[in-house]
C-alpha cells in the first residue's frame, strides 16, 4: 500500500525545500556590547550586481532593523564594526521519482497472499520529475573596525523567490532568523 505514502513524501520535501538553512559563528573572546555603531563596508567581489535595487534595499533595511533591535545605529562610515555582504546564486535541479505498484487484481504477494486472485502479474511505473531553481547564498560578515577581525558571520542558504512580492516578504523574515543567531539578543520595548 505504498501510494498513499507518495502524496506524503511529495509534502514533506517541497516543505523541507522552501525553508532556508542558516548558519552563524562568532569570536568567543569579543565583547559585542561595545559595538554601538555599525557602517556597511560594501559588498565583497561586486556580488551586489546580481541583485536588483530593491532587493538590495530590502536587504539593508531588514539588516538596520534587526541591528536596531539590538542597540546599534548606522553611521555612514567609521563605525565600532565594519559590515560586508556577500550573495552568491546558482543554478540547481532537484529530481524526484515516484513508484507506483500494481497488482493485476489490485491486491496480492504484497498482502500475503501467495496465490490466488492477487496472484496475477505485477506492473510498476516510476515517474521521475526535475526542478530547476536558483539557489542563494547571502553571508554577512562582521568586523572589529580596530582590530580588523571578523567577530561574527552570518550565512542564509536559501530557494531564490522568482516572485518580487514573496520576496518582499522573504527577505526580511529570513533576515530575522538569521539574527537570531547573533550574539546579542534584541532589546525589549
Amino acid at each position: 500500500m505504498l501510494k498513499p505514502f507518495g502524496p506524503i513524501l511529495i509534502l514533506f520535501f517541497v516543505i523541507s525545500f522552501g525553508n532556508a538553512q542558516i548558519r552563524s559563528d562568532y569570536d568567543k573572546e569579543a565583547d559585542f556590547s561595545k559595538y554601538r555603531t555599525y557602517s556597511f563596508e560594501g559588498w565583497e567581489k561586486n556580488s551586489d550586481k546580481i541583485l536588483n535595487d530593491f532587493d538590495k534595499k530590502r536587504i539593508t533595511d531588514a539588516l538596520q532593523n534587526e541591528f536596531s533591535l539590538r542597540g546599534m545605529q548606522l553611521v555612514n562610515s567609521g563605525g565600532d564594526a565594519a559590515i560586508t555582504l556577500f550573495v552568491v546564486v546558482n543554478a540547481k535541479t532537484s529530481k524526484t521519482a515516484y513508484t507506483d505498484f500494481n497488482n493485476y487484481y489490485g491486491y496480492g504477494a504484497r498482502w500475503g497472499w501467495r496465490y490466488g486472485m492477487g496472484a496475477g502479474s505485477v506492473s510498476a511505473t516510476t515517474t521521475i520529475s526535475e526542478n530547476d531553481y536558483n539557489e542563494g547564498t547571502f553571508v554577512v560578515d562582521m568586523y572589529d573596525r580596530e582590530t580588523k577581525r571578523l567577530i561574527w558571520q552570518g550565512i542564509i542558504t536559501a530557494v531564490v523567490q522568482e516572485n518580487p512580492s514573496k520576496r518582499e516578504k522573504a527577505i526580511p523574515k529570513k533576515i530575522g532568523k538569521l539574527m537570531k543567531k547573533y550574539p546579542v539578543k534584541p532589546t525589549k520595548y
